[in-house]
């Protein structure tokens, strides 16, 4: 199971991790980007079952690396922090994401964007048919007028998305499973919702390393559903070991 796993993952193939189930639920072969369901072409429900034990497992690793990974860079959270300071924003952003059981939580960030990003975007989505198709569809701009200078570097690195270990700490988050989306988004996950609300959401996840913003909203969505659906710890581990590859490749970044 964990050699055909891995072997899928490295492919770019989404998986279907085992559950965090009192009973380990049946595996089913792993499907192709192809074969990948639509939000609204969804599998039929599967019940996730929560075993107290593999849990407990998950939480620990989070929370232990977390803390080690926050020693061990924080001069360089210092010194980006600093870096996004010094056109006179904040240098934190807080976003209201939705979490596990649906909970409203602040995920952090290094600010990114300008101050006034709402009013610009607005702007510039207005003005333009084709970047307001492109929000539409994913929720992602590939000429963004909102982001800094510094905020370009800290998106193509993903060093922005650091401040997030500080939610695992708080248990809002995950070092890996689905990525953290806000109220609006929850509609493109139709009845998959069920999955996407079951577990913390990631920092990092089979969607990180499987193209990000290169890929539709409906295959997100899958990779979501597929990781809730067959869990293991085995899985996060692969996803971790290939998320430094998939950052430093830049694919998908925006």
């Amino acid at each position: 199971m964990r050699a055909s796993l891995s072997g899928a993952v490295k492919r770019g193939v989404p998986v279907e991790p085992s559950v965090f189930g009192s009973r380990q639920a049946t595996p089913e072969p792993c499907l192709s980007m192809e074969n990948l369901s639509a939000a609204g072409e969804a599998e039929p429900l599967k019940p996730v079952f929560v075993s107290g034990k593999a849990h407990l497992v998950k939480t620990i690793l989070d929370v232990t690396s977390a803390a080690l990974l926050i020693f061990v860079t924080f001069p360089v959270f210092a010194i980006i922090w600093l870096l996004v300071r010094h056109d006179g924003g904040p240098g934190f952003y807080k976003h209201r994401r939705i979490g596990q059981h649906g909970v409203p939580f602040s995920c952090l960030k290094f600010r990114t964007m300008l101050s006034n990003s709402d009013q610009v975007l607005a702007e510039h989505l207005a003005s333009n048919p084709e970047a307001a198709r492109e929000w539409l569809a994913s929720r992602k701009l590939t000429r963004d007028p909102r982001v800094t200078r510094i905020g370009k570097f800290l998106r193509r690195t993903s060093l922005d998305e650091l401040p997030q270990l500080l939610n695992v700490l708080c248990a809002e988050m995950s070092l890996v499973g689905p990525r953290p989306v806000v109220q609006e988004e929850l509609r493109y996950y139709g009845q998959n919702l069920y999955y996407y609300e079951t577990v913390r959401p990631g920092i990092t996840g089979l969607w990180q390393i499987s193209g990000r913003s290169d890929t539709s909203y409906d295959d997100r969505v899958a990779l979501d559903t597929r990781y809730v659906r067959e869990w293991s710890l085995w899985l996060d581990l692969v996803i971790l070991v290939r998320t430094l590859p998939a950052v430093l490749s830049q694919r998908g970044a925006r």
